[in-house]
């Protein structure tokens, strides 16, 4: 079985787990290393498992903590060489990749794709375990096929649905950011989000979603599923986000 565990989600910080047969791996580290080690605590994740920290791209809110958890753990940074060198780690040991060339990690067999965000080489990462398969894919303004046929194959999808259209162009942002957000280089709204969702949903009924990346000033979670919901035709009940800061957030793949 694999399991799944969201400890962070949103601008103030995202780290996903991905857990199998007492190996893990780490995608991003926007929290603080102890942060990061209390939530693994609280999760049942023990942190002697993990192999290595994916990196997606060099934002914050994905690396504040990576440099540290990495030494404190003695595991890699695993990230393409641009994203490596805008993130300022630090001295950790650093792993490259090239974007949809396979890593394998452990009994982790991942795969880099690249998303469309204002980073220098941002990617997403699709994670396969024998016939198990994870996707978790945020800060992107629009899936591309790759995505898309990633998203297709998912057992889990961890995907973004960063903010409401309407909240955003009536909200506080100044019209910059909004245009930046909007863009395809900025973030998945719900309705996008769904729509992506539906067009990959053929012989994948039983794929589980997660909504991630929420803002705080353009979205809610009751808005984020609702509309997901209403654009797929699936239950508002089957859709999942995290619901207040500090939640977290395990997912079992069976």
């Amino acid at each position: 079985m694999m399991e799944v565990h969201v400890l962070a989600s949103g601008s103030d910080g995202n780290c996903t787990v991905i857990e199998s047969d007492g190996e893990a791996i780490m995608i991003d580290a926007g929290i603080s290393c102890r942060r990061i080690l209390s939530l693994m605590e609280k999760e049942g994740v023990d942190k002697d498992m993990l192999k290595a920290i994916l990196i997606t791209h060099e934002h914050s809110d994905h690396v504040s903590g990576a440099g540290a958890t990495a030494r404190k753990l003695d595991i890699p940074i695993v990230a393409n060489e641009a994203t490596f060198n805008a993130s300022n780690l630090g001295n950790v040991q650093h792993w490259v990749y090239r974007s949809n060339n396979h890593i394998d990690i452990g009994q982790f067999h991942v795969t880099p794709l690249p998303t469309s965000h204002n980073a220098v080489e941002p990617n997403c990462y699709f994670t396969e375990v024998g016939d198990k398969r994870v996707l978790v894919c945020t800060d992107t303004g629009k899936f591309s096929f790759q995505i898309d046929h990633a998203l297709s194959l998912a057992d889990v999808a961890v995907v973004e649905a960063n903010y409401d259209l309407d909240m955003l162009v009536n909200g506080p942002y100044p019209y910059s950011l909004k245009t930046l957000i909007g863009s395809d280089h900025g973030h998945m709204n719900n309705l996008d989000t769904a729509i992506a969702l539906k067009r990959t949903m053929d012989g994948n009924a039983h794929r589980k979603i997660f909504l991630a990346h929420l803002s705080k000033t353009n979205n809610t979670p009751d808005t984020a599923r609702q509309a997901v919901s209403d654009g797929t035709g699936i239950r508002r009940m089957k859709i999942d986000c995290l619901e207040f800061p500090g939640d977290t957030r395990t997912i079992k793949v069976d």
